[in-house]
């Protein structure tokens, strides 16, 4: 399998999903609390999916 390194926009979509995710799941973010797990997922999952697609 050969991975390559995910574009610049791909890695800080993945970063502000990932810390909207964190700040839910410690509770600064209330409203996003119940979604806290999912979004923490789909910021590792679009960070997997960037290395394995070539442009993404």
């Amino acid at each position: 399998m050969k991975l390559t390194p995910p574009k610049a926009i791909t890695f800080w979509v993945a970063v502000v999903v990932g810390l909207l995710g964190l700040l839910g799941g410690i509770g600064v973010l209330g409203a996003l609390s119940a979604y806290a797990f999912w979004l923490a997922f789909a910021a590792f999952a679009l960070l997997a999916l960037g290395l394995v697609v070539k442009g993404l």
